[in-house]
């Protein structure tokens, strides 16, 4: 075949192609070009969307690191002793990210925590705050404050997750604490059973221990010590289970 022949019959197939695509789009044109415009925008609220949740995360964590720096804030008594011809230390730091008591410093800490914690609550920095808030009310002894914090966190983090087992635990101490001692034996004894893999086993079964000696439920205090000092050898617990066993001895003897 001639070379302008090839080219004629390329031209050809061209025009068929342009023409078959015109009729094709021809009628769909302003279908089509929706479906691209619906595109952009589709697009375009995922990219924003994507912006604002980074900048979102990002105010959470300093949120966040602004209540951590209050709650990490050092404590020196107002009579703490300084070097000669020092002011004394609390004038000398002038409470500029120092406080006299634990309790001053939790409570100059809660608020920040708070903000934090409900300003993003569903947010890692938010879940964050929220179970460092909960183990500062803990601290102040704000028990029944502390199990509803503890509470949310596990819920919003998940029971499984590491905020949602610390904060089991967290709960259960408070519990005990506030004297609702079968309720945090119930969830100690869940943790040692489902949690062992995951948490510091050996660490709850003292709290188990503890509470079971506070209820005088002297046998299975006993069965407790006995089973850190069998199970846990390297414990740093295991001390003050042996002398626990010693004393129950002693005592039902």
């Amino acid at each position: 075949m001639k070379h302008n022949e090839r080219h004629h019959l390329k031209d050809n197939e061209l025009a068929k192609a342009l023409h078959e695509a015109q009729e094709f789009f021809g009628p769909r044109a302003r279908t089509i070009g929706l479906t691209v415009v619906g595109v952009l925008v589709v697009a375009a609220l995922a990219g924003g969307f994507v912006v604002m949740r980074q900048r979102s995360q990002s105010r959470g964590q300093e949120l966040l690191a602004d209540a951590l720096v209050a709650l990490d804030a050092r404590v020196v008594p107002a009579s703490a002793p300084g070097a000669a011809g020092d002011a004394p230390a609390a004038a000398q730091f002038n409470a500029t990210g120092t406080f006299s008591t634990e309790g001053a410093k939790l409570n100059a800490a809660l608020p920040k925590l708070k903000a934090a914690a409900d300003a993003y609550p569903d947010q890692p920095a938010g879940i964050t705050a929220r179970y460092h808030m909960a183990g500062a009310l803990a601290a102040l002894g704000r028990h029944a404050e502390a199990i509803t914090a503890f509470d949310d966190v596990t819920n919003r983090a998940g029971a499984t997750s590491l905020y949602g087992r610390m904060a089991r635990l967290g709960k259960a101490d408070a519990q005990a604490k506030s004297g609702q001692l079968d309720a945090a034996i119930t969830t100690w004894k869940t943790m040692v059973t489902q949690d062992a893999s995951e948490l510091p086993v050996d660490a709850i079964l003292i709290e188990l221990a503890r509470a079971y000696v506070t209820k005088g439920n002297t046998a299975e205090a006993k069965q407790t010590f006995t089973q850190i000092v069998d199970q846990h050898p390297d414990s740093p617990y295991v001390q003050e289970a042996r002398a626990g066993l010693e004393t129950l001895s002693a005592a039902t003897s």
